[in-house]
C-alpha cells in the first residue's frame, strides 16, 4: 500500500522520527564534550591553585606542574581532624560555605615549593554582581600568607574585577593570620584606613568597595573552620624548630 506523504499521519510519524534522531545526535554530542569540559574546568581549577604558591606551568603543561608542587591533599573539618573518604579536588566549596562551620569539608592542597611546604586553601564568597572565589596559600609557620588568588564570575571591569590583578593578591604576601595567639584573618579595608582590632589588612579597590567587602567577609567566613587546622601546623612547626636546635 503506497504512503500518502500529505496526510497528517506521514507528517506526524516524520516529525516524531525527526526529534528522535535529532535529539540521540544532541545527546551523544553532549556526552562527547562532558568529558572535554570537564578537562577545561579542573585545568583551570589547577592553574588558580598553582597561582596562589606563584607557580605559572608552561602551555600544555598544567597536569605535569600540578603533580609535581601539589604533593597530597587532605579533608579536614572544623576541629583540624582528618576527614577519611573524601577527594578535596571534588568537594564543592561553594556548596560547603552554606553549611555551618562545624559541618564543613574542607579542602587542603600541599604544595611543596623552593621555600618548602604551603598548605592551600580554597574561599567563596559573594561579589557586587556574582559569585568570587580563591586560594590562600599558608607557609609551614600555620600563619604568614605565602601567596592568594582572587578570581570572580562578574563583577565590573576596572572596578571590582582588579582583585584578579596581581596588584591586589600580592598585598596579602607576608600577611600574619595569627596574631597575639588570635586567629584573625587579613581584612580588606577602604585605603588609608585599618580595622578596628590589630589584625593584618590590605587596601581594597578603589571604587570597588562591595566586591572589597566581598573579599574581606569571604576570607573571614572560608578562613576561620581552618583555624584549628592551621594551629596544628602552627605548633608543629614550632615544634620542629626546637627539634632541629
Amino acid at each position: 500500500m503506497a504512503i500518502n506523504k500529505q496526510s497528517n499521519g506521514y507528517t506526524l510519524i516524520y516529525i516524531i522520527v525527526l526529534v528522535a534522531v535529532v535529539g540521540a545526535a544532541l545527546a551523544i554530542t553532549s556526552m562527547s564534550l562532558a568529558a572535554h569540559k570537564k578537562a577545561n574546568a579542573d585545568a583551570d581549577k589547577m592553574r588558580q591553585i598553582l597561582a596562589a604558591v606563584h607557580v605559572v606551568p608552561e602551555k600544555g603543561q598544567m597536569q605535569q606542574a600540578y603533580d609535581k608542587y601539589i604533593t597530597s591533599t587532605i579533608v579536614v573539618n572544623s576541629k583540624g581532624e582528618t576527614v577519611e573518604g573524601s577527594d578535596a579536588f571534588d568537594i564543592d566549596v561553594a556548596a560547603e560555605v552554606k553549611k555551618p562551620e562545624a559541618e564543613r569539608l574542607l579542602p587542603v592542597y600541599i604544595a611543596k615549593v623552593e621555600s618548602g611546604t604551603k598548605y592551600i586553601m580554597p574561599v567563596y564568597g559573594a561579589g557586587l554582581w556574582g559569585p568570587i572565589w580563591g586560594y590562600v596559600a599558608i607557609d609551614a609557620d600555620g600563619s604568614t600568607v605565602y601567596g592568594a588568588f582572587f578570581g570572580h564570575q562578574g563583577e565590573t571591569p576596572g572596578l571590582g574585577a582588579e582583585i584578579e590583578k596581581p596588584g591586589f593578591s600580592e598585598q596579602f604576601n607576608g600577611k600574619e593570620l595569627w596574631k597575639n595567639d588570635v586567629f584573625s584573618p587579613v581584612a580588606v579595608v577602604k585605603k588609608g584606613q585599618k580595622p578596628q582590632d590589630d589584625r593584618d589588612y590590605v587596601d581594597g579597590i578603589s571604587g570597588g568597595t562591595i566586591t572589597s567587602k566581598g573579599v574581606s567577609a569571604m576570607l573571614s567566613d572560608c578562613l576561620q573552620p581552618y583555624a584549628d587546622f592551621l594551629k596544628k601546623v602552627k605548633d608543629n612547626d614550632v615544634k620542629n624548630a626546637g627539634n632541629n636546635k
